[in-house]
């Protein structure tokens, strides 16, 4: 059975998006890591960390979110299973980052949301059209 076309294609910028946000998540990670005082909370929140640790913990979640998108763009069952678990770790680092950046972290939230429904609903289609046009 021949894969549904928007199928791949949604699941293709799911990989996209989590390539793109992991790179951009290592560069606010290194960036909290090298200009400390760069980041600062606007509001007194519950999650009040160092942003050293915090762009210690964003380098971290941008690499493997890098590595699961380029294993969505090979089918990979592994990659599907962490780009999900990711995204939602993601969800939740970005929720805690919302008093130093709001509206970046609200926007790789909504990011991680299209990724974890797209792999979800769509990722053996992926993984299924990688393995028809590579004969496995």
């Amino acid at each position: 059975m021949e894969p549904d076309g928007r199928a791949l294609g949604i699941t293709a910028t799911a990989g996209l998006i989590l390539m793109l946000t992991g790179v951009f998540g290592m560069i606010q990670g290194i960036v909290g890591i090298v200009d400390n005082d760069l980041y600062v909370a606007t509001n007194k929140w519950l999650f009040e960390l160092d942003a050293t640790a915090w762009g210690w913990g964003h380098i971290l979640i941008g690499i493997i979110a890098l590595c699961a998108g380029v294993g969505l763009f090979f089918g990979r069952r592994w990659a599907r299973a962490i780009a999900i678990i990711i995204a939602a770790v993601s969800i939740l680092a970005n929720f805690a980052w919302l008093p130093y950046y709001p509206m970046w972290a609200i926007l790789v939230i909504a990011f991680d949301l299209i990724v974890i429904w797209a792999v979800t609903v769509h990722g053996s289609d992926f993984a299924a059209a990688s393995n028809h046009t590579s004969g496995g």
